[in-house]
């Protein structure tokens, strides 16, 4: 995947829990150091709209969603392995 594709995460939490608050830094982080410039991140508390679980199918929080570049990718969990969230989202960090 060229480097220029831009990345469109969505995170799914629930409220400000500890592990909810470690997915949102780790996940700024990662995407400051690989994806930089070419990123938009979304955080949506299901704590607020629930209904999204459902909509969204989301079954585990913390959840992460590339939204783009298709097709569609997810991972559950604090983010807290870097390299294992870039290989498993294949957002192309060369």
């Amino acid at each position: 995947m060229p480097s220029s594709d831009p990345v469109k995460l969505t995170l799914y939490v629930a409220g400000q829990t500890p592990k909810s608050l470690a997915a949102i830094e780790n996940l700024e982080a990662i995407c400051r150091t690989h994806l930089a410039g070419r990123y938009s991140i979304e955080v949506i508390d299901l704590r607020k709209s629930p209904q999204l679980a459902r909509e969204h199918n989301i079954v585990a929080i913390p959840t992460l969603v590339r939204e783009l570049p298709i097709p569609i990718r997810k991972i559950i969990g604090d983010l807290s392995d870097s390299q294992k969230v870039l290989v498993h989202l294949a957002v192309g960090t060369e």
